[in-house]
């Protein structure tokens, strides 16, 4: 079980708070994060970390290592911001208009580089740490490129964690569930194509219009009607688009939308029921229809010993909770979880009643919960690498 050495980070926080508000003021979008990865690499340099830079565009990994042990953990925290413009009014609100760190990505930076200043301190911990804050998390696939850029060849690690702010949580509750926790993202893009015409003789030209209704019907006949009731899923049209003129029947109409779900075989479902409904509309309304299907993220799912561990030791920190269910949001970290045995870990930001969501132009990370995060992140190195005798 975790060490039960006191993980005081009370004399960092007045410095990682300056640090977490600064960025939040700085955001940077996807692949963009320039200064943000200079901030992070020269403050893992001032404490005497090995740093790369560069890895996967804009990633960055310090490592710090601790007596004999070949043992080695990956600590992962996400950088980018969204293009959301701000609406919070604080006095450390973003400077760059329609760039904003809505998803609290601000904080999990901060979080990551404070457990790297208290374990560089204390060394309390035998084998190697890799620091890997990763850039694009936000529908890039930051995660996947770092991959493909060798960072587990390069660092490789026995064990893998990322945590997520979590609003839904009181502060100081942390979360965790074996097997998955999110959702595998996909998203597709349906064209429409008729002829295009005068709405007064429509029998002369395929509708795209009524072809596309009768797809946004039965797309959403889909889960409840093709997919078994114990399988959980999730399918949805967020848009659509076509017309120009109350008179003029479009030529073209265009429909996007997303999928969630948490099982490989319910994807493959979904995706096949999809195209067989695109065929027979098709069919039955004389338009051509076509579909551009990206299965962006995958699920991220956890390794049963590692979110176990991960609530072993949480408990030591924080109020532990086992996740009931996982969330249909998605995350990269998945593709980390594919290369490498870990878990993904929710930690409580709720401020009492107030109760603002993740991605709303109103949102800020609560810095109440530094401490906690810096110390999770110091309690799981310590115990996944114990000194001897410990």
């Amino acid at each position: 079980m975790a060490n039960s050495h006191d993980h005081d980070v009370d004399d960092l926080l007045e410095e990682l708070i300056a640090f977490r508000r600064d960025i939040h003021a700085h955001p940077e979008l996807a692949f963009k994060e320039v200064d943000t990865a200079n901030k992070v690499a020269q403050s893992l340099r001032d404490i005497g970390l090995e740093v790369t830079t560069g890895i996967g565009k804009t990633g960055v990994v310090g490592t710090l290592k601790a007596g004999n042990s070949s043992r080695t953990i990956g600590l992962r925290a996400d950088m980018d911001a969204l293009p959301i413009v701000e609406q919070t009014g604080l006095p450390y609100a973003s400077c760059n208009h329609g760039v904003f760190h809505g998803c609290g990505h601000d904080g999990h930076t901060t979080m990551l580089l404070g457990a790297a200043r208290n374990l560089a301190r204390s060394k309390n911990f035998d084998g190697t740490v890799h620091f890997i804050f990763q850039p694009a998390e936000e529908g890039e696939a930051g995660a996947k490129a770092m991959i493909e850029d060798g960072l587990f060849e390069r660092f490789p690690c026995d064990r893998v964690y990322a945590f997520h702010n979590w609003p839904d949580l009181p502060a100081g509750t942390i979360a965790t569930r074996p097997g998955p926790i999110m959702a595998a993202a996909d998203k597709f893009s349906i064209q429409v194509k008729g002829k295009g015409g005068h709405a007064a003789v429509p029998h002369q030209t395929p509708d795209a219009i009524l072809a596309a209704s009768e797809l946004v019907s039965q797309l959403n006949t889909i889960v409840s009607r093709r997919i078994a009731p114990t399988s959980t899923a999730v399918l949805s049209v967020t848009q659509i688009s076509g017309g120009s003129s109350h008179n003029v029947l479009p030529g073209s109409v265009e429909l996007t939308g997303t999928v969630r779900t948490f099982d490989p075989q319910v994807q493959d479902q979904i995706e096949v029921a999809i195209r067989q409904v695109i065929e027979g509309v098709g069919i039955a309304t004389g338009t051509q229809i076509s579909i551009d299907y990206n299965r962006y993220y995958p699920a991220t799912i956890n390794a049963d010993a590692a979110a176990q561990h991960a609530l072993a030791v949480a408990a030591t920190v924080g109020d532990a909770v086992e996740a009931p269910q996982p969330a249909f949001t998605s995350e990269d970290f998945a593709f980390m979880l594919q290369a490498c045995e870990g878990a993904y870990i929710w930690l409580g930001q709720g401020k009492g009643g107030e109760h603002i969501p993740l991605h709303h132009p109103e949102f800020d990370f609560n810095d109440e919960i530094i401490a906690t995060g810096v110390k999770l992140h110091t309690a799981l190195v310590e115990d996944f690498l114990p000194q001897q005798g410990d």
